[in-house]
């Protein structure tokens, strides 16, 4: 195949208006809500649904580069489990702005009629969430608070734009969270209007009454993109691409219709359009984002650098199995059409993908965003019904190992997150005080009060530190 071969644009860009504006366009929102939409306009759907990006981040200068001298065009390429690059070229997103070159341009684009959906991929911590009361954290969000202050979050510009919208007697946009939250529609009504309501709390009342916020579901594999990636695209189809976007071939998109006007006809690209998301989402929370915790931790201790290396390996299968059907699938109600057995056997073949090359590194990032919102959930339902907890208790233990900061050879461990500072701390000193990471309340709540989850965390830690962790894996 060369660049000739490769699917296209079948539509006229040129025809395409912006409909929708989406904070935080990485390689996620490139992997699956961009290419739904360009999957419609190659149909002639849509095409007054076109993306603007919207970077608030210093970091998002890079993407406002790439795309600028692309005309907005990437190339999206599947990483079939055989070795097979499936490229295709999206269209659909038609503009980015960096914000903190012209805040006006972004709240200009967001007050205009047409922008009818705000859509989000901020990462779980972009919420503001405060893990243990579930109310707003307004820590870096103190400018946006200021009177009169220029929005620089995506918080101030989405309450700021509705602001304006309301004034102006302008219908509110919907506001579409695609970020991996139970209850992600829910979460961000609830903290955008708790952020509206320290400015106007007339504006709260508006946002929480008038402005829809579906719930979704969304899956799909998406490591980020390397320099290997950019390379193999150019020598195989002679396309050069700044940023091109890899992914797994399985997609998922669970939305509830739940929009204050219309929509994009999603269904007919085969997106599940449902009345209620959160079977579908606590299924994949549950089960696939918590598995992913299950291996990346005692995978990289193990040695490990890459999924698809932990689930090639019987012992890691069988202990990811085990966590799903004993511990994270009892905590799961009825989910419509899906049978969960072959569900869970799908996730370890989607994490065996050779091709895909999911580092370790990337899961166990920003795990202080994760394992509070995936895992200890499950932990709670277990010990409540008085059920199995001890995978899900050496998972959190081979997090404290990981925190420690170093593996089981000595070699340095650099630890992404933004708590680092206060894990590492506290993981250092694990083995003198072995409830030391699991006491800090903003993370766990009371777990550690709980014996018998005291019991066989610290059982699970121990033995990480004895005999390392696939000694501990056989010994389970």
């Amino acid at each position: 195949m060369n660049a000739l071969d490769i699917a296209v644009p079948s539509y006229d860009r040129t025809a395409v208006t912006p409909g929708i504006v989406h904070f935080g366009v990485g390689g996620f929102h490139r992997a699956h809500q961009a290419m739904y939409l360009d999957a419609l306009m190659n149909d002639g759907k849509a095409l007054d649904w076109g993306i603007v990006g919207i970077g608030v981040l210093p970091q998002d200068k890079r993407m406002y580069d790439v795309l600028s001298a692309q005309d907005h065009l990437y190339t999206l390429v599947i990483k079939h489990p055989d070795g097979t690059l499936e490229p295709r070229v999206i269209g659909s997103i038609v503009d980015y702005l960096f914000a903190p070159d012209d805040a006006n341009a972004v709240l200009d684009r967001l007050v205009d009629p047409a922008t009818r959906i705000v859509s989000l991929t901020i990462t779980e911590g972009g919420y503001h969430v405060n893990q243990v009361t579930g109310e707003l954290d307004t820590s870096g969000l103190e400018a946006d608070l200021e009177p009169g202050a220029t929005p620089g979050s995506a918080f101030g510009f989405v309450v700021e734009a509705l602001a304006r919208r309301r004034a102006a007697g302008i219908p509110p946009f919907t506001v579409m969270s695609c970020d991996n939250i139970p209850g992600n529609g829910h979460v961000a009504r609830k903290m955008l209007a708790a952020f509206a309501r320290l400015k106007d709390p007339a504006l709260a009342t508006y946002l929480e009454n008038d402005v829809r916020f579906p719930n979704c579901m969304v899956d799909r594999i998406t490591p980020v993109t390397t320099d290997a990636d950019r390379s193999a695209l150019s020598d195989a189809f002679g396309i050069e691409d700044g940023w091109p976007v890899v992914c797994e071939p399985f997609t998922q998109w669970v939305l509830e219709d739940d929009f204050g006007g219309v929509r994009p006809p999603y269904e007919e690209v085969g997106v599940q359009i449902v009345d209620d998301v959160e079977p579908y989402e606590l299924m994949k929370l549950r089960l696939l984002n918590a598995s992913h915790q299950a291996l990346c931790y005692l995978g990289y201790l193990s040695g490990y650098r890459y999924a698809h290396e932990v689930c090639q390996d019987k012992l890691f299968v069988d202990f990811l199995l085990g966590y799903m059907t004993e511990e994270g699938t009892p905590t799961l109600p009825p989910v419509p059409g899906v049978d969960l057995d072959r569900y869970r056997h799908q996730l370890i073949e989607r994490f065996a993908n050779p091709e895909v090359k999911d580092t370790l590194a990337r899961l166990c990032a920003e795990s202080s965003d994760r394992i509070p919102k995936w895992l200890v959930p499950v932990i709670r339902e277990q010990l409540a019904a008085g059920r199995e907890i001890k995978r899900s208790a050496l998972v959190v233990a081979s997090w404290a190992r990981y925190a420690e900061g170093s593996d089981e050879r000595g070699e340095p461990i650099e630890v992404v997150d933004r708590l680092r500072d206060k894990l590492v701390e506290r993981a250092q000193h694990n083995r003198e005080d072995p409830l030391v990471f699991i006491s800090d309340p903003d993370l766990f709540g009371d777990l550690a009060a709980d014996p018998r989850f005291v019991q066989e965390y610290t059982a699970a830690l121990q033995s990480l530190h004895e005999i390392g962790a696939r000694a501990t894996l056989e010994a389970l």
